[in-house]
């Protein structure tokens, strides 16, 4: 457990009082049973993690007229309590929660006593956890919800704990018994058995009362149009790629499209090179601006541009009933792949975690093929943030959007060039949270305009956004999460103290 200093302590202890309960921040006092901290500890590993306050009252049980500091009752109101739940935690769950982080803040008590208050966070989990007799909980807005079973299994499938295209399909095999089949086997060395029993024998098939059926990822790799196939059953396989006049998609009857969308279809490796050729050859053609007579000149690397596209291919949901989008705009490139982020992985923590496989059968199985899309090995996205930086552009830009019709991730490619001040004004705010004008000022050497203005302009390409202020002069800006919350959200203020 780590220990903040008295003056470090008193900072945290203050922002803690001024904050509400949310997703990612819940109060909890040792005194009587600790239940309800079990659950909160399970909420935050199924959710999307977040920040235990052990010691702090809940503000609802305030009268007016109290002083904040009167919900300091610290973990010295019952130390024995606090030190089981500390042992307990690593036996309360199924599986164990291991990602737990402590620090202690020496603080003043309601009733003018020395004491402390802990902070627990919990980080988020790439499994499904358990409280032991008690359930399997999420967190909500400001308090935790036990879920029911159809909830947990669709937890599993976001998460990437189970796949859909590890399940069967009623489809005929001799619908897969294809060209693309063949060179695979070939590749693969299966020369022994039927085609039913090669496929079973690398888990792409199983037998089902007397009937062998295989995976939705035989369907995949091998069907000559898998999309098609599993229509009939709800899903989506194909991608559309969409080439836009100007910045932004104009809703109504007449959409600005510069030409047609098409629909790339096939098996997966067919899929994923006819998608990156398109592409490609769009931005080698130059696209006009709206309204200005000159050509832009896209300069992404074109191994950025692939490994994005294979990404969104291999990682997808194929449990959703919607395309991969792949958008063309003046000044960036849209890849949007059905499902979320599988795992802990989040927009905030891809550049250092990088992917994680939401279906391993597939991307297993596509390096069997003779030039296999995913030569990276699970580097593909650390890569494109390292391409990018080398060529001067920003970061790629993820977000997830849990709330729409479909759930879907989308990295954006932008096509501007990176100020060199940028890197250390990300690199401030990943160490010391929320920035100002005059913080941007001492860094880029701005005056206060020009700092203004360049912070406006990082809120409109979406790179920052402001945070609530009483005035302009006291704004604050931070990196956003694409989750939903910021990252200079009081759950994520204190990594830095927390992980030491």
């Amino acid at each position: 457990m780590i220990d903040l200093s008295p003056a470090q302590a008193a900072e945290r202890i203050t922002a803690l009082l001024a904050a509400p309960e949310s997703r990612t921040l819940d109060f909890k006092r040792i005194s009587g049973k600790q239940g309800r901290m079990y659950e909160a500890v399970c909420a935050f590993a199924n959710t999307e993690g977040g920040l235990l306050v052990i010691g702090i009252g809940d503000a609802k049980a305030m009268k007016p007229g109290d002083k904040p500091q009167g919900r300091l009752f610290g973990i010295e109101e019952n130390p024995e309590g606090f030190d089981n739940f500390r042992t307990e935690l690593l036996t309360r769950f199924t599986p164990a929660i291991t990602r737990l982080h402590w620090v202690r803040l020496p603080c003043t008590l309601h009733d003018g006593q020395p004491g402390h208050v802990v902070m627990l966070r919990v980080e988020k989990s790439d499994q499904i956890h358990s409280v032991v007799n008690n359930g399997t909980w999420m967190r909500m807005d400001a308090s935790n919800r036990e879920m029911n079973a159809a909830e947990i299994a669709e937890l599993a499938y976001q998460r990437g704990v189970r796949s859909a295209v590890a399940e069967t399909v009623p489809i005929k095999l001799t619908l897969l018994e294809t060209d693309m089949w063949r060179m695979f086997a070939t590749a693969r060395g299966l020369k022994t058995g039927t085609f039913s029993e090669q496929l079973k024998r690398i888990g792409l098939a199983d037998e089902m009362g007397g009937e062998v059926r295989p995976t939705r990822a035989a369907v995949l790799l091998f069907a000559d149009e898998p999309g098609s196939l599993l229509a009939a059953y709800d899903t989506r396989a194909d991608i559309r790629v969409m080439v836009y006049d100007g910045k932004q998609p104009v809703p109504g009857a007449t959409p600005n499209l510069r030409k047609p969308a098409k629909t790339v279809r096939g098996p997966l490796v067919e899929q994923i090179d006819a998608a990156v050729k398109l592409v490609l050859d769009e931005l080698a053609a130059g696209l006009t601006l709206a309204g200005s007579g000159f050509k832009a000149k896209h300069v992404y690397p074109e191994r950025v541009v692939k490994e994005a596209i294979v990404n969104a291919v291999i990682h997808r949901d194929y449990r959703l009933n919607r395309d991969i989008f792949i958008r063309i705009f003046d000044d960036r490139i849209e890849v949007e792949s059905p499902g979320l982020f599988p795992g802990r992985i989040t927009a905030d923590n891809i550049a250092r975690l990088g992917s994680k496989a939401r279906n391993p059968l597939i991307a297993q199985n596509l390096r069997e093929f003779p030039i296999a899309p995913n030569i990276d090995a699970g580097e593909g996205v650390k890569m494109m943030f390292s391409e990018m930086a080398a060529a001067k552009l920003y970061p790629p830009q993820y977000r997830q959007s849990p709330d729409a019709a479909v759930e879907s991730v989308t990295v954006t490619l932008l096509n501007l060039e990176r100020p060199s001040v940028w890197d250390e004004v990300s690199d401030w705010i990943d160490r010391n949270g929320p920035i100002g004008n005059a913080k941007l000022r001492e860094i880029a050497k701005l005056e206060t305009l020009a700092a203004s203005r360049q912070l406006r302009n990082w809120v409109s390409q979406g790179l920052l956004e402001a945070l609530p202020a009483a005035s302009r002069q006291q704004a604050k800006y931070t990196k956003p999460s694409k989750d939903g919350k910021s990252a200079g959200s009081l759950s994520l203020e204190f990594d830095n103290e927390i992980d030491g």
